[in-house]
């Protein structure tokens, strides 16, 4: 009788965490699935459209108030201000609870009340202000022309397809590996593995293969809808595109191994992976753009893998750079997998 015949380990093992992904029908949903309902969600939330108007107050003594009346129909002629007249004590309240975005107590002189960390807020007071100037007679000296830009490439979904899809590589990668290995962990099967004939890099590398094998899959789908639903194209290389896309994959799987190096509970693995990746869904420009927080942070944001990620893909998808344009961003990512993943592999216990 003919001995079975055996593959090596690595191949095994990598078959085998397909097999267990595949299993998982909220694993699918997650990975392929929910990434392509946020971009279209998004997408039609910030479409080509006008802007929506923003509320104003405006104090009036009472409802006949003439010179309300007359500031009232004076920031009606903005095309972006939506005016209304309060009492002076529901204004405030307005102002304060959100239900406005400035408050114009009429004079003279003029008092503007605003939250200047609010942006609507800002664009109010500077609307509110030429209003009333040019109803009260101001000529523009110098002619000014206001053009639209809405081609694509400048569009806020063309922003948003890149760090979607740098986020949904950070999450499967960490979250994916994370778990599984601490739950292999969890249930013993980690310590049965210990007799069989492999060796401990064999099986934290078929933690990543298997993750890999559904990168394109995942690529195409989140890609590809972003171009069928709203055109956002390609402009740059789709080999490079699938290589940046492969190489973050590897660096986030690595992450996920170091998280489940040593926990032995999901808990724990859940508390260390948010730990990780809370700090890029806020500062890597997933949703906004990075360079909005402060110059002194600016180091550290761009130093974290998803920033240099998001930064490396746009380049690819939206201004159609090559491999030595986002050459130091993709540095940055191979050197957080390296590092990781050794230290996965010398740290890693099987108990």
């Amino acid at each position: 009788m003919s001995e079975p015949q055996r593959y090596h380990p690595l191949f095994e093992l990598t078959i085998s965490r397909v097999k267990e992904f595949i299993r998982e029908p909220e694993a699918l949903f997650w990975v392929f699935f929910f990434p392509v309902l946020l971009a279209v969600a998004l997408g039609l939330a910030f479409r080509e459209k006008g802007p929506d108007k923003i509320p104003v107050g405006i104090v009036a003594a009472s409802e006949a108030d003439p010179v309300a009346a007359k500031t009232a129909a004076a920031l009606a002629s903005s095309p972006v201000l939506f005016p209304r007249r309060y009492s002076a004590a529901a204004g405030r309240e307005g102002l304060r609870t959100g239900r406005i975005s400035l408050l114009v107590e009429p004079g003279p002189p003029v008092v503007f009340r605003f939250d200047e960390t609010r942006p609507d807020s800002r664009i109010a007071r500077l609307e509110a202000g030429e209003a009333l100037q040019r109803a009260a007679g101001r000529q523009d000296v110098v002619p000014v022309r206001a053009e639209k830009v809405t081609e694509k490439g400048a569009r806020y979904i063309d922003f948003l397809i890149p760090g979607l899809l740098g986020m949904n590589l950070m999450g499967t990668g960490i979250w994916s590996l994370a778990f599984s290995v601490t739950s292999a962990r969890n249930r013993r099967v980690l310590k049965r593995l210990v007799a069989t004939p492999m060796r401990k890099s064999h099986y934290l590398l078929s933690q990543i293969l298997g993750r890999l094998g559904f990168l394109i899959p995942e690529l195409v789908i989140l890609v590809g809808a972003g171009w069928l639903f709203f055109g956002v194209a390609v402009r740059g290389s789709l080999l490079l595109l699938t290589i940046t896309s492969l190489l973050g994959t590897m660096t986030f799987c690595g992450l996920g191994l170091l998280i489940a190096s040593r926990v032995s509970t999901i808990e724990g693995a859940s508390g260390l992976a948010n730990l990780v990746m809370l700090p890029m869904w806020l500062l890597s420009g997933v949703f906004f753009s990075s360079e909005r927080f402060p110059d002194a942070v600016q180091p550290f944001v761009n130093a974290l893998p998803l920033t240099a990620l998001n930064q490396a893909l746009r380049g690819i998808i939206t201004e159609g750079r090559g491999l030595v344009a986002i050459a130091p961003q993709l540095a940055i990512v191979l050197a957080w997998g390296l590092v990781s993943f050794a230290v996965a592999l010398k740290i890693f216990r099987w108990r």
